[in-house]
């Protein structure tokens, strides 16, 4: 029979499909199980892809913040808390055409439990009415106690206030140090409450009272002061008043913070404040000069072998250094092209006390002295050494300068 291509025998199919099943069951052993990549049945498929999907991607946890920055908010919150009922708003109202108008606002803090409110004296300043709001929204009208326009400080008084304020403490100069962090709390732009932080930027500047005369010993801080803020509390995290927070440096360009801020220190709180609730007024002993810290060109032009201290450049006539003898500047010269002042006076020590700044003698005169009281003034007058003894007396109200 003949046959073609592709014609199968069932003979021979037969044969090799039996070959072909008996050398499956060999080969395949009788503990056979499944690899791990295997599919798994499908009851269990979903359990395995969640515990993959645990393993590979953990369910995120809460953000927990570091131990130091809670333990820090928890700080400012409880600040805050205990600090800002003693904060008040300060409103000043002017008599004007008849009427009476809103002049400005201001922020103010609780000194004790009589009422004594303190402030800027810029802030209340020429004002007919004076009103305050505490934290509570309890409006109260305030009657001027005494102002001192040399310090920029002002003591108002109110007859009555919310239950619960506890008047804030004062801290102390000695424990303040640049780098320290510090909170201002006020009513920038009128809203109250609000609380800034920063840190202390520097110690010991001065800076313009309301007078001809300067503040020594400023706080100068980054944390945010606006308008609004003058007269509240610049505090440390101990919650005690470091400072009443007074300007702000703007390089003349806005009214807003550009994280310069200046704030009248506790030492001249301590000073005047007392006086104001006391007599409604402070009097500043007066040396009776003006000079600045002595400078390197006027050390070379003058030959002086002293490195420091206190360089008199004019004195006021009549002057409590004028009847001393104290000499100022009596003439310039030019020095490496610039004009300097020479032939004045150098303070190098007040009553035994280094003075290496003129800023260190104004700081002793200040905070020391008092109207009355003589200091003893350790001079250097074409190299050598002198004694110049001072009857110090109140400042006047203007100066005539000479030299």
């Amino acid at each position: 029979m003949r046959t073609h291509k592709g014609t199968h025998n069932p003979l021979i199919l037969l044969i090799t499909l039996l070959i072909f099943t008996v050398a499956c069951t060999i080969s395949v052993p009788m503990n056979f199980s499944v690899p791990e990549f295997a599919p798994t049945p499908q009851n269990s498929q979903s359990e395995r892809q969640v515990e993959l999907q645990t393993q590979l991607y953990p369910t995120p946890t809460p953000f927990q913040l570091p131990a130091q920055i809670q333990d820090e908010q928890a700080l400012l919150v409880a600040l805050y808390a205990r600090a800002n009922p003693a904060v008040v708003n300060i409103t000043e109202y002017s008599s004007q055409g008849g009427e009476v108008m809103p002049l400005g606002q201001g922020s103010g803090f609780v000194y004790d439990n009589r009422g004594h409110i303190v402030t800027n004296a810029h802030v209340i300043h020429g004002s007919d009415q004076i009103e305050v709001t505490f934290w509570d929204g309890t409006i109260e009208l305030a009657q001027l106690v005494g102002e001192d326009l040399h310090s920029d400080l002002a003591v108002v008084k109110v007859e009555k206030m919310p239950e619960g304020i506890i008047p804030l403490p004062l801290g102390n100069m000695e424990n303040l140090a640049v780098g320290q962090t510090v909170v201002a709390i006020g009513n920038p732009f009128g809203l109250e409450g609000t609380l800034t932080k920063g840190v202390i930027s520097a110690l010991g500047r001065s800076i313009p009272a309301l007078t001809s005369f300067s503040i020594p010993q400023a706080i100068q801080t980054d944390a945010a002061i606006n308008p609004g803020n003058s007269g509240g509390p610049l505090l440390n995290l101990q919650g005690e008043v470091i400072g009443v927070n007074a300007q702000i440096e703007t390089g003349g360009t806005s009214r807003t913070n550009s994280g310069v801020g200046f704030a009248i220190p506790v030492s001249i709180i301590k000073a005047v404040v007392p006086d104001l609730i006391e007599k409604g007024k402070h009097e500043w002993a007066w040396l009776g000069v003006r000079g600045g810290s002595l400078s390197p060109l006027v050390r070379e032009a003058m030959k002086l072998n002293v490195d420091k201290g206190a360089y008199i450049a004019e004195v006021v006539a009549g002057g409590p250094s004028a009847k001393a003898g104290l000499r100022g500047s009596s003439g310039r010269i030019t020095v490496r092209g610039r004009e300097v002042e020479i032939g004045g006076d150098v303070v190098i020590a007040i009553n035994g006390e280094p003075v290496r700044s003129f800023d260190d003698l104004l700081i002793y005169i200040s905070l020391k002295g008092k109207p009355g009281d003589t200091v003893e003034l350790t001079v250097v007058r074409d190299n050598k050494e002198i004694t110049i003894r001072v009857k110090l007396e109140a400042r006047p109200a203007t100066l005539e300068l000479q030299p």
